[in-house]
This record gives structure tokens, sequence and C-alpha cells, in this order.
């Protein structure tokens, strides 16, 4: 799918993966709405890119809806890659069988707000404005990557919250893009593995953290770059056979317990 001349939203786009995949998409010649929350970042990175910044919590429906309505300013909304995601970590029950020092309820349905429902409620809406449009030369109205993590397969002690709301981003890829094919829009998520992003600090310290990290990949042994995962971003929506599919981007780990 030819994306030059149209718009893409993305969303967790200020940095990290979202950053990554803005610029990729830039490259293409698509205008880009950085959506995030982290303004000075998002700003940034938009002058840089030609784009524009669109203060997006995706929990709130209005401002994914204005995001949207920003980017058909720019040309027709043919892409949305959701790369916003929170992380929590808490075991399921505490140690003194109290019903209190149980996992933090509130913040389960939060990291399901932010990574499952926003990505859902994203997709629902910047879908219903592609589907408004002319179909490309390929038969194409638009493209949808999701942002999942091998935690929704592999999780690790103390990520039910994570997992759970990124097995929920893979269990929707299938029925969304059954859903979506009707008016020729695809739908793909990539899972990546341990990936560079400022989740890990900066420093000395952060250095050899994520080295050690890396030690448990199977090849390379490192952790990935942002911009790897950008690249796959790209391909799936680009290559207008890629539809309906969950692709791991993680140099092959499979993590263990903890």
């Amino acid at each position: 799918m030819d994306i030059n001349g149209a718009s893409a939203i993305v969303t967790g786009g200020a940095s990290g993966i979202g950053a990554a995949s803005a610029r990729r998409l830039a490259a293409q010649g698509a205008k880009v709405v950085v959506a995030d929350l982290q303004a000075e970042r998002g700003e940034a990175l938009a002058k840089e890119i030609d784009g524009v910044f669109a203060s997006v919590d995706v929990t709130d429906t209005e401002q994914i809806e204005a995001a949207v309505t920003r980017a058909e300013e720019l040309g027709p909304l043919r892409v949305l890659v959701n790369s916003a995601g929170v992380g929590w970590a808490q075991r399921t029950i505490g140690k003194d069988g109290e019903f209190a020092s149980a996992h933090n309820l509130d913040a389960y349905k939060k990291v399901l707000a932010i990574n499952l429902i926003g990505t859902f409620d994203c997709i629902r809406l910047a879908a219903t404005a592609m589907s408004r449009h002319e179909p490309t030369a390929t038969g194409e109205r638009g493209a949808i990557v999701s942002m999942a993590s091998v935690a929704a397969f592999d999780g690790q002690i103390g990520q039910a919250a994570y997992s759970s709301s990124k097995g929920g981003v893979v269990g929707m890829t299938l029925p969304v893009a059954r859903d979506l094919a009707a008016v020729g829009i695809r739908v793909n998520t990539v899972a990546p593995g341990l990936i560079d992003t400022p989740i890990y600090g900066e420093g000395e310290s952060s250095e050899a953290f994520k080295a050690k990290l890396g030690e448990s990949v199977l090849f390379p042994r490192r952790l990935g770059t942002p911009d790897e995962l950008a690249s796959m971003v790209l391909e799936l929506v680009t290559n207008s056979y890629m539809n309906a599919e969950v692709v791991r981007v993680d140099g092959g780990i499979r993590m263990p317990p903890k």
C-alpha cells in the first residue's frame, strides 16, 4: 500500500517504538500525527518529520476523535499504529494471606484501560474514518498495526495485568481483521521482545542492566532497537498481503518465569 500523501496516527509516538515508527512512516511520505501525552518530545518529533503533535490520552475517546479529525486535515487517514502502553508488576496475592495485599485491582484495570481498551477505541474510530475514503490502487482503505508483547505468550511472574492486556490485543487481531476486511482495512499486530527504550533509564548502571537482559535473547544476544521494530511496522503497513497476523520480533527469546 502506497502511503505517500496519506495521513497516519501513531499513539505513544513521542518516544521509543512509536517515535521510530513515526519516522519510518514519514520517510515514506505520510503526514504523521504524533499522538502522545509527552508534549515536549512529541512536538519536537513532529517538527523533525514535518508532522503534527496531538495531545492524546488513549483512555479519552474525545481526544482520540480529535486526533483522527486532525489527521484527516492532513490527508486521507490510511494508517494507525497503536504504540501507547504502560506496564505494571505485582504478584496476584501477597505473602501475608490478607485480602488487602492482593494485586491492586485499580492498577489492573488501568493497565487494561490503556493497553487494551485504548487500543480498541483507537481502532474503531480510526477505521471509521478510513472506511469513508476511496480505496487505493491496491484496493485498500487503510492498515492498522497494534503493539502487543511477547508477554502475551510468555508472561512472567508479576505480569498478570500486562500480559492480560497484551494477550487481549493479540486476541482481537483476527476478529477485528475479519470485521474490517469488508471495507478493505488490514489489521496486524507486532509482539516485541526486549527492546531498548527509555523504560530502562540511562547511565552506566542502566547499560549494565540492559546488557544482562540481552544475555537471555537467543540471537543476537542483545536488546532490540526501536528501529528494528519500526521496520516491521512499516512492512505490515505497506505489504498488502499481510493481514490478521501477529508477528514476534524478539530475537528468538522465550521469557522464563522470572
